[in-house]
């Protein structure tokens, strides 16, 4: 089979696809990104592999802001669709297209393959109200607000009225999507590689100060793309002094970088990070902030840590959830969706209020007082990730379903 598969930032979500189907000589797979995405210098992808796609312009400056990330979108599809006319010169036509749909560069596929099937992965669908924008009270909606967001979704629209079929990683994120398409979606998650991310009794972080933190030791760990509200950053910060008040042994490493990813900023000059850490006294010497980690790192981080805490407003769920639990730490999670999809509370993991410290004080407290409850709760989180959400399982069904794809496409 030949397939294309389309990510501004691959490999990200289809980075067990590219493995599998550039090492099966009966497949041919290619990719269509940004320059700047990691599958550019990524030696894991095949340099054959890799396609670089660059829009022509950026968005007209004083363009409408509602417009202005449409006006990219319509940038990057043409893009994609110009580097898709040189594979077919070049004798490449995918059998299955496989397109992640949140910044356009599916657009104009189904107008350059007519006859061939086109795979939406759809990620998530903006509403202003009922689900991530207007959760947080301290964020409160503008009217303005309100209409970006009804806007923002045009490119989610025409995708979904061009695309084939869908996917969607978890049942939650497929019924955020109009009701009407949710027919086209079907729910299968990438997989996390529970064969590398294992837990190692054994594993040790080394912190700038040489301290070496392991098993045998109180460690909580925290990680996000970007430290911010969205991924509940400000309440973790605002009950660290009760953690630690509670746990004098207890070290916190939080991990992530000082950008934002989703939500608002802070002005110029300002991360939240140093907003929280003027808010709320907390001693550096136990609380610690490495920013963004290599790959490897990371991990010997979670194996290292006991306690995992994941909070999220609803929204779209994070590969570090499930790579924490198949580490093996015992997991806090905030009781949102799709959260609560993946962990059953006081059987894989604890849930807590998204806004309570106080709640997440306790389960902190509770599960390093009970350290066989803290150890089961971990096993049973480390089987949840193997049993649903295995690499190896997840690309036998994208396997299964695009051979259904082809037997049903016109």
């Amino acid at each position: 089979m030949k397939l294309l598969l389309i990510h501004q930032n691959l490999p990200a979500q289809f980075k067990h696809l590219i493995r599998r189907y550039s090492q099966d000589s009966a497949h041919q797979v290619v990719g269509i990104c940004q320059g700047h995405a990691p599958a550019v210098h990524d030696c894991a992808c095949p340099e054959s592999v890799i396609r670089v796609y660059q829009p022509k312009r950026k968005p007209t400056p004083d363009i409408h802001a509602y417009l202005y990330s449409l006006e990219a979108g319509v940038l990057n599809g043409q893009a994609v669709a110009s580097e898709i006319h040189e594979l077919d010169k070049q004798g490449f036509k995918p059998d299955v297209t496989l397109v992640h749909t949140g910044w356009g560069e599916g657009l104009y596929v189904k107008d350059v393959l007519p006859d061939r099937p086109l795979i939406g992965f759809f990620e998530f669908y903006y509403r202003p109200r009922g689900l991530d924008a207007d959760f947080d009270p301290e964020f409160p909606l503008s009217k303005d607000d309100e209409l970006r967001i009804r806007t923002r979704n045009a490119l989610h629209l025409l995708s979904l009225d061009a695309c084939d079929a869908g996917i969607s990683p978890t049942n939650w994120q497929r019924q955020v999507h109009p009701a009407e398409y949710q027919s086209k979606i079907t729910v299968l998650h990438e997989g996390i590689d529970t064969r590398e991310v294992v837990p190692d009794p054994a594993a040790t972080f080394e912190l700038p100060n040489g301290t070496l933190l392991g098993r045998d030791r109180e460690v909580v760990t925290f990680v996000a793309t970007s430290l911010e509200p969205y991924r509940g950053f400000h309440v973790f910060m605002r009950a660290l002094p009760e953690i630690l008040r509670r746990r004098p042994q207890c070290q916190v490493v939080v991990v992530g970088s000082d950008e934002v990813a989703y939500g608002r900023k802070l002005p110029e000059g300002q991360t939240w990070r140093e907003k929280m850490l003027a808010e709320v006294d907390v001693d550096p010497n136990r609380v610690h902030f490495p920013g963004r980690l290599p790959w490897t790192t990371h991990l010997r981080l979670l194996q290292a840590s006991a306690v995992h805490v994941y909070l999220t407003v609803p929204f779209v769920l994070s590969w570090s959830m499930l790579e924490a639990m198949s580490a093996g730490c015992a997991l806090i999670g905030s009781d949102t969706p799709p959260v609560r999809e993946v962990i059953q509370h006081g059987r894989n993991g604890l849930l807590v209020d998204f806004f309570s410290k106080e709640q997440l004080a306790d389960a902190v407290d509770d599960l390093f007082d009970h350290p066989r409850r803290r150890q089961s709760l971990a096993a049973a989180g480390r089987q949840t990730v193997v049993a649903q959400y295995d690499a190896r399982d997840a690309l036998v069904r994208y396997e299964q379903y695009f051979k259904r794809v082809l037997r049903e496409s016109p």
